[in-house]
């Protein structure tokens, strides 16, 4: 099973990857030179907060091994694969009840900004059958992907 790591010490806040995360789910296939930041569809899964002591805290989901956001859902929308261990989000199943939001320890799940009706989170860049975005993105090398044990 693949993860992605993060070593916070090397972010540098440049938010290339929330830019990356952003144009790989957006609604048109355009570019990232014409993201409209300002869209609330166009909303990133993973947050750079800066420190008071000027450093950075990237939050990306880790799709926990026993992950609290699977076990508070009550709706059955968020799901653990055992194949390849992602924490998964059906869209339809989901309630809007958000206990996922409440129960994640690290703060990474969120309601979508522009209809509280569903959860914004990492998928793994599934779709694109690759490597997730953000890690393409990063030019630190802050975030990469590493096979661990399931």
């Amino acid at each position: 099973m693949k993860r992605i790591w993060i070593d916070a010490g090397l972010c540098d806040g440049c938010l290339n990857c929330t830019l990356a995360c952003m144009n790989a789910h957006r609604g048109d296939q355009g570019t990232i030179y014409d993201l409209d930041l300002t869209n609330p569809a166009n909303e990133s899964r993973n947050v750079i907060r800066r420190l008071k002591d000027g450093s950075y805290r990237p939050i990306f989901c880790r799709h926990c091994d026993e992950p609290e956001c699977v076990r508070s859902c009550m709706s059955g929308a968020l799901s653990k694969n055992p194949e390849n261990g992602l924490v998964e989000y059906d869209e339809k199943r989901c309630a809007a009840c958000f206990m996922c939001v409440m129960n994640c320890p690290f703060g990474v799940l969120k309601p979508d900004g522009q209809t509280k009706s569903r959860i914004l989170k990492c998928d793994f860049c599934q779709e694109s059958g690759g490597e997730p975005s953000c890690v393409k993105a990063c030019p630190k090398k802050a975030i990469w992907i590493e096979e661990v044990d399931a």
